[in-house]
C-alpha cells in the first residue's frame, strides 16, 4: 500500500494523524526511538501484535520515511529514520501522558 502525502491536508494534525495513523505504528515508533531492534526484539516488546500485523506495520513505516530496515542473513533491524526523529516529542508527550494517566485509570503500564 503506498503512501501518497502529496496532498492538501486541512490541519498540520491531520498530516500528523496520517503519519502514525493507528495505535500501533505509534507504539512501534515509540519502541523503536530507543534504539535499533530487530524483528524478534519487536516481537517480544509487542506482544498483543500478530506477526502478520507486525509485518505489515513495520512495511507502512518504511514506505513513509519512517523506519530504515537492514535485512541480513535472514534477520532484520528496524531503526527510525531522521523524518520520525522529528515525532519524538510527540512520541515523548504521548509516553508520558500514558505513565500519568495510568494509576489515574486503573492501569497498568510495563
Amino acid at each position: 500500500m503506498a503512501h501518497d502525502l502529496r496532498r492538501r491536508f486541512g490541519c498540520p494534525v491531520e498530516l500528523s494523524m496520517e503519519l502514525l495513523g493507528g495505535k500501533w505504528k505509534t507504539v512501534l515508533l515509540a519502541r523503536l526511538k530507543d534504539g535499533p531492534l530487530r524483528y524478534a526484539e519487536l516481537r517480544a516488546l509487542v506482544p498483543g501484535l500478530s506477526d502478520k500485523m507486525l509485518t505489515q506495520r513495520l512495511r507502512d513505516l518504511e514506505e513513509l520515511g519512517l523506519v530504515d530496515a537492514t535485512r541480513r542473513a535472514g534477520t532484520a533491524t528496524y531503526r527510525i529514520t531522521a523524518r520520525a526523529e522529528r515525532l519524538r516529542p510527540a512520541l515523548d508527550a504521548l509516553y508520558a501522558c500514558g505513565l500519568a494517566l495510568a494509576p489515574e485509570v486503573g492501569a497498568s503500564v510495563e
